[in-house]
């Protein structure tokens, strides 16, 4: 299985975490509260969580190829919902 995972320096986690489950859950199987959540992609699993500092975020899937476009389709996601802040500082872990 491959990971990768960042923690996007905001004040505002919760907030983003919430709008982008919202918008989603719309058309993916989400869960999520005011400082954890999980969205299930057809070939990935996004999960968010709020830490001190920031919002983490971990991409799982089972080649490495869908979490590097998972990736970019979680921080263009972010970005668009924390456009006062954006663009949002992605440092992406990888393992």
């Amino acid at each position: 299985m491959a990971r990768s995972s960042a923690l996007v320096p905001t004040e505002h986690a919760s907030k983003y975490l919430q709008q982008l489950c919202k918008h989603w859950s719309h058309r993916l199987e989400v869960t999520f509260g005011p400082t954890h959540g999980t969205v299930k992609f057809p070939e990935a699993v996004a999960t968010m969580n709020v830490r001190e500092g920031g919002l983490e975020v971990v991409v799982e899937a089972d080649a490495s190829e869908t979490v590097e476009r998972l990736k970019g389709v979680v921080s263009s996601h972010l970005d668009r919902f924390a456009f006062r802040e954006a663009p949002l500082s992605f440092d992406w872990v990888d393992g």
